[in-house]
């Protein structure tokens, strides 16, 4: 109930439980706490990320290179898979940070009635039977029966997405927050029985899902595997056939194998992710989940909350309307500055100043300035007319001061307004607020006024504006407190109509969604005209919109709400928790990739559940914020597409630097080739320390280069990536196996043979496979490849663009260029290294002769770029 005057205490509430009961009960019970599902131990959920399938892939090369006698490869790889893990173990569970956030939402301390008299417990201590006493700024400790209550208001935002405080009529439930009023409420439910500990429970339940990334990893991780064992049996064969010994079939075998398994590759996308979640950081987007990151580009729905998401979450006077006149009013939130306008000129509030005294005066809130700007404290509703006084030039103190409160007659569901009386010198004078329906036919106002004003309520309201009366009265000597005595004979002052108003940059944001082919479904727990009205100021809706309420979505199978999906225009209104996760299931089963944006704790569960949970970082809740994936530093719906778009240059950056990856591997895989075919006629030109080298040596900081170029043109104007569509597309393949990875190849022989004939060899002669000149031919190889990767790291650049549209390349890539080639120099030249690494130093010539092969390669793509273009605009 929510009346001025309490109805009496219950017997079993007036002395409270006793101590004892108290102690029984809690026994039987348990505590007052949100209790945590039993998980994977931190040894298991370590050892995930160590037998991985990319992982796995690893492990058997290690084991291949012990098996070879090479234990220095072995020890390599090994460090590589448990680097990683750890890195991607050190990231915390989300299940358990959103139940250790839910257990913070609680109170530390309650006050309750025991033994008859008023004592301070323990949140945990909190029993079925206890009351509760409740006043504003406390959070409710259990879900509760109330007893009696005055005055009350709960700000239940966080449980229902409800932007306005509402007067409970029956019970208050746990978690939410007194914003007005006191209440006494007898317990019902405590811990997981509560609906606070329900939405617990659908947290925990969310299971753990691979992102896209993942299993774009894993199936990339198959076809390596499946080429690298091929090749190496058919060549091991074909080896055997050129009369190549067991031994040396299987040292090549592995040699093989190893060439084509990208050892760097793990790595790479590890901390390429890692320096993308900076980018987004540093565009107020915070990813707390790295594997997250890529699965933002692919995302095709959004389904968005209104209140604190699309909106300020903070109530605005919009429009005045007074009998003479209507204006509107500049600003949002409660910042105290705007102007008026009136028929889109700028008009002088002064005329308005007794309406706004009105406002002011009748009210229990205040601002206060810190160090996040302006913020309220009390009832939004009157926090809003505050702000709207201010605006006009009035100053909270000095009318408090001018015209001190004598007394109040407050509001109730069943008065629906509120008088407070002033005295103004040697007059009382009393200010009235309310609903229209309410206040007009207790003013002097006309049937004219009274019919205009209906009029301008009427209209206020399907711009989904909340509508107050407001109006005055000087108090006649010998009226005392009575209400019905002093509310009547009012004079009409005017209306205001008030909205949580959309954020400034959400429009533009909508239209870059729209434009990257995403579709925006609100679903929002407020009801369905502020939501329909909101989405349509913002441009989310255009044309015949359906409002689906919580109560028809309870009605729907799953098959129905598929069909009503298909809609253009659609929100949802009035939703609760299970009902927006159910929409998250449904979406994903249709093969949609959903990104679920919210602030509250009742969207955590939905959060977790969707592809992308996305909450905001100063409105949300800590729930909402360690269910989610992503969260919004700044609240403003805008970072989430500057996030998707990175989410898009991620994805484009890994296919990037992965083909970066396979042309190196593709130009190891050739000298290997040659030295089976030849039946080791050509020594082997590349041994696989050399591999090594290349793999997690001079091909790493290039590839992170390439990790953290500008996206392409275009990014945000094309639709999402199917899922269907492979990391290593057709594209890409060919870019890799038919042209610059051939091309490595090519240079890595030339560039062996072109050691031994720069040192006396010809081609009638048999090739030394020993002493310092094999060792400063396989040198010449090993370069040949690093160097040829300096051309195709500028060239992954871009897929069709020519480099000199490209722009300057980042400084990362040509930091890696420069690593590239001292890498090189340190092997060549650094005595201890050349016997681990089978090295010699190279003379100028050498290096001459090496210098080619980034031009060729460049060339080369160049050339393949330009026919892709014209074809591109061939019809």
């Amino acid at each position: 109930m929510d009346v001025a005057d309490p109805a009496p205490p219950r017997p079993e509430t007036a002395a409270g439980l006793s101590s004892d009961a108290a102690r029984r009960l809690l026994a039987e019970v348990g505590p007052n706490t949100i209790t945590e599902s039993k998980g994977p131990s931190r040894l298991r959920r370590f050892l995930a990320n160590v037998v991985q399938l990319l992982a796995l892939l690893l492990w058997a090369g290690a084991g291949l290179a012990l098996l070879a006698g090479m234990p220095e490869l072995t020890a390599a790889i090994v460090v590589v898979i448990l680097v990683n893990a750890v890195f991607s173990h050190l990231q915390e569970s989300r299940a358990a940070q959103a139940v250790a956030a839910l257990r913070r939402m609680l109170p530390q301390r309650v006050r309750v009635r025991r033994d008859g008299a008023t004592t301070e417990i323990a949140s945990e201590e909190v029993v079925p039977g206890d009351v509760l006493l409740l006043e504003p700024g406390d959070r409710v400790a259990a879900d509760a029966e109330l007893v009696t209550a005055r005055d009350l208001r709960i700000d239940e935002s966080a449980l229902t997405g409800e932007s306005v405080p509402v007067a409970p009529q029956r019970e208050v439930l746990a978690g939410t927050y007194v914003t007005a009023g006191t209440a006494e409420a007898l317990v019902t439910r405590t811990g997981m029985a509560t609906r606070f500990g329900r939405i617990a429970t659908l947290a925990q339940q969310a299971p753990h899902e691979r992102t896209p990334l993942e299993h774009e990893l894993d199936h990339l991780t198959r076809i390596v595997a499946l080429l690298a064992v091929s090749i190496g049996v058919v060549f091991f064969v074909v080896a055997g056939f050129a009369g190549m010994g067991v031994t040396d079939r299987f040292v090549f075998a592995i040699g093989v194998t190893v060439a084509l398994v990208p050892e760097g590759l793990l790595p790479t996308v590890t901390l390429s992710l890692a320096l993308a979640t900076q980018r987004m950081a540093r565009r107020n987007a915070l990813v707390r989940h790295l594997s997250s990151v890529e699965t933002l580009g692919e995302t095709t729905v959004i389904c968005t909350d209104k209140t604190g998401t699309l909106t300020e979450n903070q109530m605005t006077v919009a429009r005045v309307w007074t009998p003479d006149r209507e204006l509107a009013v500049e600003g949002a939130g409660y910042e105290p500055f705007g102007r008026f306008r009136a028929d889109g000129a700028v008009v002088d509030p002064r005329p308005l100043a007794e309406l706004l005294r009105a406002g002011m005066l009748c009210n229990d809130a205040r601002l206060i300035h810190g160090d996040r700007g302006w913020a309220a404290i009390g009832d939004p509703t009157e926090a809003a007319l505050v702000v709207l006084g201010e605006k006009g030039g009035l100053r909270h103190e000095q009318e408090a001061a001018r015209a001190p409160r004598l007394f109040e007659l407050p509001f109730s569901s069943e008065r629906k307004r509120m008088t407070s009386v002033h005295l103004a010198g040697d007059r009382r004078i009393a200010y009235v607020k309310g609903a229209p329906e309410v206040i007009l036919p207790r003013t002097t106002a006309g049937d004219a006024v009274r019919e205009a004003a209906l009029g301008a309520a009427d209209a206020m309201e399907r711009d989904a504006l909340r509508v107050l009366a407001l109006a005055r009265r000087v108090l006649p000597a010998g009226i005392g407190e009575d209400a019905d005595a002093i509310e009547q004979d009012l004079e009409l002052l005017g209306l205001v109509g008030m909205i949580d108003p959309p954020r400034p940059e959400v429009p533009e944001a909508v239209r870059r969604c729209r434009q990257a082919g995403i579709r925006l479904i609100m679903v929002t727990g407020d009801n369905g005209r502020t939501a329909e009205a909101i989405a349509r100021r913002i441009g989310l809706v255009d044309g015949d919109v359906h409002v689906i309420t919580g109560d028809e979505l309870g009605t729907m199978d799953d098959e129905e709400l598929r069909r009503r999906l298909g809609e253009r225009d659609v929100i949802f209104a009035r939703i609760d928790p299970e009902q927006k996760l159910r929409l998250a299931q449904v979406l994903r089963a249709e093969g949609e990739v959903v990104a679920m944006t919210g602030d509250g704790v009742n969207d955590a569960p939905a959060l977790k559940h969707a592809d992308i949970g996305v909450a905001m970082g100063r409105a949300g809740t800590e729930v909402a914020k360690e269910a989610a994936d992503l969260v919004l530093i700044d609240d403003n719906f805008a970072s989430v597409v500057a996030a998707i778009e990175e989410g898009r240059a991620v994805y484009d950056d890994i296919r990037r630097f992965a083909g970066y990856h396979f042309c190196s591997n593709v130009g190891q895989l050739v000298p290997f080739l040659v030295w089976g075919i030849s039946g080791g006629a050509v020594p082997l030109p590349l041994v696989v320390m050399q591999v090594l080298a290349i793999d997690l040596g001079t091909d790493q900081i290039p590839a992170m280069g390439l990790g953290t170029e500008r996206a392409e043109p275009g990014t945000m104007t094309r639709p999402p990536r199917p899922r269907s569509e492979h990391l290593l597309n057709r594209a890409t393949l060919g870019r890799v196996f038919g042209w610059i990875g051939p091309l490595e190849g090519l240079a890595a022989m030339a560039s062996f043979v072109f050691a031994f004939w720069l040192a006396g060899w010809r081609p009638w002669e048999a090739l030394p496979d020993g002493g310092t000149l094999y060792r400063e031919a396989t040198t010449m190889t090993m370069a040949a490849i690093v160097m040829a990767q300096v051309g195709a790291g500028l060239a992954w650049r871009t897929e069709r663009l020519p480099l000199r549209r490209a722009g300057w390349p980042n400084r990362l890539l040509l930091a890696g260029i420069a690593v590239e080639i001292a890498t090189i120099a340190v092997l060549a030249y650094v005595p201890g290294l050349d016997d681990v690494f089978h090295t010699a130093p190279l003379g100028p010539w050498h290096w001459l002769f090496l210098a080619l092969w980034p031009l060729v390669v460049i060339a080369a793509e160049e050339g393949r770029k330009a026919v892709a273009r014209r074809l591109a605009r061939t019809p």
